[in-house]
């Protein structure tokens, strides 16, 4: 067994920043036909559902990156906090099987 006994919160924070910028992007079509919704459902002299709806797609991937950002660096932190105190998670690992040398039976 080895044991985590530290993440790098810089790490961590990148990683779950684009992970969360991408769930953005994901959730862009919804945001873009809520919008569109709220331009039909407002008559023809409210534009404002139209551009919510549009600001709202434009800013979810930023908005989200940052968010995921934040909450990486803040959970990588707690991580490092917890793991001096309870000793880490364990994992088990296995090496691959260098090629060209016979398994052993």
């Amino acid at each position: 067994m080895h044991t985590i006994k530290s993440v790098g919160v810089l790490s961590v924070a990148k990683v779950m920043g684009a992970i969360y910028a991408l769930l953005g992007l994901i959730f862009l079509p919804i945001f873009l036909l809520a919008g569109l919704a709220g331009s039909m459902a407002g008559g023809s002299n409210n534009p404002l559902g139209a551009i919510g709806g549009l600001a709202l797609g434009i800013l979810a991937p930023i908005v989200y990156g940052l968010i995921g950002f934040v909450g990486g660096a803040i959970m990588a932190f707690l991580y490092n906090l917890m793991a001096k105190w309870l000793g880490g998670i364990e994992v088990q690992v296995q090496a691959p099987p260098v090629m060209g040398q016979p398994l052993a039976p």
